[in-house]
């Protein structure tokens, strides 16, 4: 569906389910670069159990339109913008990475908006490297290769999708392929600039709940272990093995954590 955002039209999956004003919503906040059919299985879910789904695309990804925005502060403030759009007082943020950086980030400064948290592949600090920053500023497509490589756990990197007939790295990676120029650039750095998460983590006061890879080497696992002790009502759940793209590599288990 479309949703109109500050004048922008924004894009938003919705499980297959039209919003009903009577059921709680729930927004899932993709991570640097993807957009919203990270979350397919998901917003499907939640929109056939009782709930209103709205998985967008940030302005500027996916088929949203808008100006990128630069910060994690601006992004969070949009997604409040995002909530009162769909006619909701209040929603349960779910993000993965940069989304979850999003996520937690709009809890701390907007208490009243937001009823619960589930972050996911997320750490205290998320910086990038000067590597991947250079190749993503000059959109070298050495840029979707780090990620990829980076971002998938071992088990992904050999095949392993439970998909049948399904690539998931290269899945990945297409996602990464269609946008436009500067957008993977723009979200890694507002990743890296952002140095607030500690702060916001011990503003929270909603039920939260970390998911985790053991193998995550973007946002390594003792760092996000780190906002976890942290927010106060939290709840971590570690999945052995995974890499940060989590939703990909163990959609049943992120599944049944986002149930909680």
């Amino acid at each position: 569906m479309l949703l109109k955002v500050g004048g922008d039209d924004i894009y938003a999956a919705t499980g297959g389910k039209p919003l009903d004003p009577k059921l709680p919503l729930v927004i899932f906040l993709h991570g640097a670069g993807f957009d919203h059919s990270t979350w397919a299985l998901y917003s499907r879910w939640f929109a056939h159990h009782g709930y209103n789904a709205l998985a967008p695309d940030i302005p500027g990804h996916g088929r949203s339109k808008g100006a990128l925005l630069p910060s994690i502060g601006d992004m969070a403030d949009w997604t409040v913008r995002l909530i009162e759009a769909a006619g909701a007082t209040q929603a349960k943020l779910v993000g993965h990475s940069m989304g979850a950086l999003i996520a937690l980030d709009a809890a701390a400064r907007y208490p009243e908006k937001i009823s619960a948290l589930s972050l996911i592949g997320v750490g205290a600090a998320m910086p990038v490297s000067e590597d991947l920053l250079a190749a993503a500023k000059t959109d070298d497509h050495a840029a979707v290769d780090m990620v990829s490589i980076w971002g998938f756990g071992f088990a992904a990197g050999l095949g392993g999708s439970l998909a049948p007939g399904m690539w998931m790295m290269g899945g990945g990676q297409r996602v990464l392929e269609r946008n436009p120029p500067g957008v993977l650039f723009n979200d890694l750095s507002a990743c890296n600039a952002y140095k607030g998460a500690i702060n916001a983590a011990a503003k929270i006061k909603v039920p939260t709940t970390l998911i985790l890879g053991e193998r995550d080497m973007m946002t390594p696992l003792k760092s996000g272990r780190q906002l976890t002790q942290a927010i106060g009502d939290s709840t971590e759940i570690i999945l052995r093995g995974a890499g940060h793209m989590s939703m990909a590599e163990r959609p049943d288990e992120v599944l049944a954590a986002l149930r909680l």
